[in-house]
Parts: C-alpha cells; structure tokens; sequence
C-alpha cells in the first residue's frame, strides 16, 4: 500500500487479524449450527406441541373455568389419550388384517399379473416386483438399524412433548428472554414479529384439525362402502397422517391397499381411486376454504419446503415442514415486506384486533 509520498506503508496486521478471526467465527457458528440442526428441530417440534397445548388448554379454560396449569395438564392428558386411544383400539385388529395379507397377497399378486398380461403390461410389472423384492431385502438386513433408531426417535418424542410442557406453561418467560436478545430499536418488530408466529401455528393447527377429521371421516366412509377391513382405523391414521403435506396421504393408503387386496385386487384398484378423488377433493374445495381461516400458503411453496424439509432435516423434517414453512412466509412478510420494504401488507399469522 503507498502513502502520499509514494512509499509503501506497513500492512494493518491488526485489521487483518480482526478480519480473520471475524471469518473463523462465523464459519465454527456455521459449522455449530448445522452440527445441532436437528436439536433445533427437536426445540421447533416442542414449540408447534405447546402452541397446541396452550390452544387446547384456553378453551378449556374458557369453557369450565380451570387453572391455566391444571388446563395444561388437562390438554395434554387430553391429546395423549386420544393418540394411544387409536392405537390401543385399531392397533390389535390391524395386526390381526395384516397376518391375512400374508396369506392372500400372493392369490391377489398373481390376479393381477393375469390381468397386466392381457393388457400386455406383464414383463415391466414383474421388473418391477424383482425390483421391489431387492428393495425389501435391503431394508431386511438393516431392520438392526431401525430397531436403534425407533428407540432414538421414541426418547425424542419424550424430549420433545417434556419441552412443550414447559414452553406451554409460561411461555411469556421465553417471549421476554428472546426480546431481551434484541437491540431497543428491533425490539417492537420482533415482538410483532413473535406475534404473528404464534398466529400462524393457531391458524395453521385449527384448519388442519378441520382438515384431519374431514379426512379421517371421507376415508373411513369410502372404505366402509367398498367393504375393506378395519375401514375406522385406517380413516383415522389418514387423518392423523394428513398433517404431513403430500407425503401423508400417499403413506396412508398403502396399508389400505393392502388390506383391500384381502378382499379383491378390483377393491384394491378402487381403494387407489378413492384416495385419488378425497385428495382431489381436499386440494380443491376443503383446503381453500380453510386457508382462509388459517395462513395461505401458496402450494407450490409448501411442497418444495416439503421436499427441501426432507432433504436437509431426513423425517423430522418432513413431519415439520408445514408449521416451519408458515414460520419462515410470516417471517418474511413481517420483517422483510412489511418492515424493512416498508409495503402495506396484512400479515399472514396477523390475528384479529392485534396491534401493528
């Protein structure tokens, strides 16, 4: 570097060294923060679980009276039961459907390859099936594998609802603890901000109530008519399994399937179909409505937040995307359309008579 009389001046070894460490640091927080991406989805999942509680416990509260923590212990005793409550009921007798499926998948695999040969569709079916039966003797060998990491994923799901207990029993501690992290000036956007989050998840978890027990009740009541067994527990795992965008579905109609080839493999085409019409029905009058009531996310986004959610995150991932998707569309609307562009928008998680 020259000075003005056109000699070299010393190099600034401290603002070099300044530099440096800077960039050493952002790169370990980096590094941190992918290193606990998956503890940050386990906090996130406790967070979503104690919006629930604390929405459950409100109307509880409102409608006999109760104490805000003997309401909290109500809700989530509440929602525990109900999930226990469906698989103590079904669990036993769809056990019971599945050892069937052993003993008549082959006579209805075999029927429909009849079938596809005369249509002519045999060879690349039967491709298909050796492809498949590979596919499932991997998973076999690795079933070791699974076993560990359904015992991880069960200690997680204790980490998680322990953690939605604590955040759903005074939650107005961690709201104040993340403002408090806030320069002064950021302080009113970031408490607006926290706001319409907290919105969003409302929003988001009362129309997709609506939308699991409309489900539950289409399915249950499409394979009660096409007489497939245990027709009640199916419809309810539907419904429990559309809170999962896309994915949920196409995972709650292979048991069906299944069980549907107990009775015919036309059943099992039928089941196919009906899925595909309650689907088409959902997308194209149920969810509309709801989103009106909740926060609209655009398709398209919150199927690519899908797909990047299971990519970066693996299952949890995809079991969260939907709630992390409307985090992440509030957030943007607040800070960055609203607050640093300065445009005039109503914010999706924005409730009713709250202040801007």
């Amino acid at each position: 570097m020259m000075n003005g009389d056109g000699q070299r001046t010393p190099i600034g070894y401290g603002r070099f060294a300044a530099m440096v460490v800077i960039v050493m640091a952002l790169v370990g927080v980096a590094f941190v923060l992918v290193e606990l991406t998956r503890l940050m989805m386990l906090v996130f999942a406790s967070v979503v679980f104690a919006v629930v509680f604390d929405a459950i416990a409100v109307r509880l509260r409102r409608w006999t009276g109760m104490p805000r923590g003997l309401a909290i212990v109500a809700a989530v005793l509440l929602l525990l039961g109900v999930f226990f409550g469906v698989f103590t009921m079904f669990g036993a007798q769809l056990i019971a459907e599945f050892d069937e499926i052993r003993d008549k998948f082959p006579a209805a695999l075999g029927a429909i390859e009849q079938q596809l040969d005369r249509w002519g569709l045999g060879e690349p079916a039967r491709n298909l099936i050796q492809q498949g039966t590979s596919d499932l003797s991997t998973l076999a060998s690795r079933a070791g594998g699974y076993v560990i990491s359904a015992g991880s994923g069960l200690s997680d799901v204790v980490l998680v609802l322990v953690g939605a207990i604590f955040f759903a029993a005074d939650p107005a501690v961690y709201k104040r603890g993340v403002l408090l992290l806030m320069p002064a000036s950021a302080e009113p956007t970031a408490r607006a901000a926290l706001s319409d989050v907290t919105g969003g998840l409302r929003g988001w978890m009362r129309g997709q109530g609506v939308s699991m027990v409309v489900a539950a009740a289409m399915t249950s009541l499409g394979l009660w008519l096409l007489g497939v067994p245990a027709f009640a527990g199916l419809g309810l795992i539907a419904g429990l399994l559309d809170v999962i965008p896309f994915v949920g579905p196409v995972i709650a109609a292979i048991p069906a399937v299944l069980l549907a080839f107990t009775v015919s493999p036309m059943t099992a085409l039928w089941t196919v179909a009906m899925f595909i019409v309650i689907q088409q029905i959902q997308g194209n009058f149920l969810q509309p409505m709801i989103q009106k009531q909740a926060v609209d996310v655009p398709p398209a986004i919150l199927l690519f937040a899908v797909l990047a959610s299971g990519t970066l995150f693996g299952f949890l991932g995809v079991l969260l995307a939907a709630p992390v998707t409307i985090v992440a569309y509030v957030l943007v609307q607040r800070i960055y359309v609203k607050t640093l562009l300065g445009k005039d928008i109503k914010v999706a998680g924005r409730e009713e008579g709250a202040a801007d």
